[in-house]
């Protein structure tokens, strides 16, 4: 009698045992698991970005800055070439590009769908409220469209004419500040840059306000638009071009910033302007280039 009650007791000493670990073991995976999940969650943008060795950065598609060439399929354009080759002093093989609207990418940033933003964006205060901005890449102007056989010589010739601009861009601003100022009549606004010149071409509008470079290399590559830009024409909205990341993502700026002014000190960032017919008037050093972030 006394065996069995010893037997019994084992065995209930023993169920407490196995039971007392399992539940440790049990506790222990999941303190391990979330443990790992935390990690993940909380690595950097840079981080994964070089494990993944793929970079993601937004564009509206517009070229010649960022865009899909439709012969090649490759992302091409002068911010690709200077992201391209940022990303690969990084040690990243691949640059790909998500195609969004110009006044969602940095909506679209926010929301983690892609890396960066590279577009030819200019870096404004009202953009610096919503995300960091790299250090200078390069500057521009705005440019007027006219018709060839247009009437309009000069801005004071679009009074009480109806000009295009384009949606989320500085030039659409400068077309709004032209309209209260008195100086065009009214404004007619289009999502596409490809819409827009389209619209100076049929008729739609009597000039369009855009972004100089992308004038310049569209109406260099259709000869078909019967199109010209106004001239003599001093820009008055001249502004400078970054990329833009995430306010979370200072490790992921300061080591494009790295690579960006060492590029400047090469001569590698003049080259790839050359190739693009951008010369000194679009370059910017190192010291005039440096971006004062808000939340930095």
């Amino acid at each position: 009698m006394k065996r069995k009650k010893t037997y019994l007791l084992f065995l209930k000493l023993s169920s407490i045992a196995i039971v007392t670990f399992l539940l440790l073991t049990g506790c222990s995976n999941a303190k391990s698991n979330s443990s790992s999940k935390n990690s993940s969650s909380n690595q950097s943008t840079l981080a994964k970005i070089k494990k993944s060795g793929v970079l993601t950065v937004g564009s509206s598609n517009d070229a010649p800055f960022a865009y899909l060439d439709t012969k090649t399929h490759k992302f091409s354009g002068v911010d690709a070439d200077i992201i391209k080759e940022i990303a690969k002093r990084m040690g990243v093989k691949k640059v790909v590009m998500k195609q969004v609207p110009f006044e969602n990418l940095i909506i679209d940033l926010n929301k983690g769908s892609i890396d960066m933003v590279t577009d030819a964006m200019y870096i404004r205060k009202d953009r610096l409220q919503k995300a960091l901005f790299t250090n200078v890449w390069y500057k521009e102007g705005e440019a007027v469209v006219v018709p060839k056989d247009s009437s309009i010589h000069s801005i004071s010739d679009l009074s009480g004419k109806v000009i295009g601009g384009q949606k989320g861009t500085a030039f659409l601003d400068l077309a709004e500040k032209w309209k209260k100022e008195g100086k065009v009549k009214d404004i007619q606004i289009y999502g596409k840059q490809t819409d827009l010149m389209l619209a100076v071409n049929t008729g739609k509008v009597a000039a369009s306000v855009t972004d100089g470079i992308v004038a310049n290399y569209t109406l260099h590559e259709d000869p078909s638009l019967k199109l010209k830009l106004l001239k003599p024409y001093t820009p008055e909205e001249t502004g400078k071009i970054g990329a833009a990341v995430r306010f979370k993502d200072k490790s992921l700026l300061n080591e494009v910033n790295k690579q960006l002014d060492a590029m400047k000190k090469d001569g590698t960032l003049k080259k790839i302007l050359a190739k693009y017919n951008l010369g000194s008037d679009y370059y910017v050093n190192v010291k005039d280039g440096i971006t004062k972030n808000i939340n930095q």
